[in-house]
């Protein structure tokens, strides 16, 4: 049987992938589009694309998993207050990053394209990339209220 000491461990490290992939792939490809060079751009929306699918989507697979384990490993009630708004957080955070993995392969292949063309950026890249962007705010700030909500476990009743 598992220990809840190892079953915290890895339901932080899954906290610590999904804050630090997040806050890395925003910052990365932020980076790249605002040099404007579609040669980079293309080369850094193709790492965030695979960055998301190993890292991101491992730990997105995993944190309810170990969430779910760990609770049940400590006695706690799954309908705590804290719990559930982490969980309704949660699916907040996967209702802006669903679309943003769809957009990055887009951005990623729009850039493709524009370099093997010898073409600029076409406008649905920028626009793509203003949703992307735009997206990434609630998430991440939903990412950070869950990791309060896990440290802090404060006593909400919504009952």
């Amino acid at each position: 049987m598992i220990g809840p000491d190892f079953l915290l461990w890895l339901h932080v490290i899954g906290a610590a992938v999904l804050l630090g992939t997040g806050a890395g792939i925003a910052f990365f490809m932020l980076m790249a589009v605002r040099s404007g060079d579609a040669r980079l751009i293309a080369h850094v929306s193709g790492t965030v694309v695979v960055a998301d699918a190993l890292f991101t989507a491992t730990a997105v697979v995993l944190q309810p998993v170990t969430g779910y384990l760990l609770a049940r490993r400590l006695g706690w009630d799954l309908t705590e207050g804290w719990i559930l708004v982490s969980l309704f957080l949660y699916l907040v955070t996967g209702l802006f990053w669903l679309p943003v993995v769809w957009i990055q392969i887009r951005l990623r292949d729009l850039a493709r394209a524009a370099v093997e063309t010898g073409t600029a950026l076409p406008r649905a890249f920028h626009r793509l990339y203003r949703i992307w962007f735009a997206c990434g705010f609630p998430a991440f700030f939903a990412v950070l209220g869950i990791l309060w909500l896990m440290l802090a476990k404060p006593a909400i009743a919504l009952f």
